[in-house]
């Protein structure tokens, strides 16, 4: 979990706020979209997709524990294991993740949490 900043009690959630928030995850589905093999992953309408993304960082961030209350425990890897996810599939991944912190408004310190957080769980969603 990622809630607050190494060198702060304030939470990435109270730095950043919801609104930030929704547009990282707005920008991430809009690369998403142009990106052919992780786009067929996903069903034609991504609102769904883009709202629980939306609740699951919110949590992971500091904020309220709606994601949980609606779809319990994350457990990331097992529900993602039924796609297969290797190295190339990764970097397709943070290729939309990465740019889309790029475009959010954001200190550097937390920019660089995100970025090494984001990191992280891609190389753990690996399982081919």
């Amino acid at each position: 979990m990622l809630s607050s900043l190494m060198n702060s009690n304030i939470s990435i959630y109270e730095s950043l706020g919801e609104e930030k928030i929704k547009l990282l995850v707005q920008y991430f589905y809009q690369n998403v979209a142009e990106i052919k093999e992780l786009r067929k992953l996903y069903p034609e309408d991504l609102a769904p997709a883009e709202e629980r993304l939306f609740l699951f960082l919110i949590h992971v961030f500091g904020g309220p524990h709606t994601y949980l209350e609606q779809r319990g425990h994350p457990m990331l890897r097992k529900r993602h294991f039924q796609w297969p996810i290797d190295g190339d599939m990764r970097n397709s991944w943070l290729n939309c993740m990465l740019p889309a912190i790029e475009k959010v408004e954001m200190d550097t310190e937390i920019k660089d949490a995100l970025q090494g957080y984001f990191v992280k769980v891609a190389n753990h969603m690996i399982n081919q």
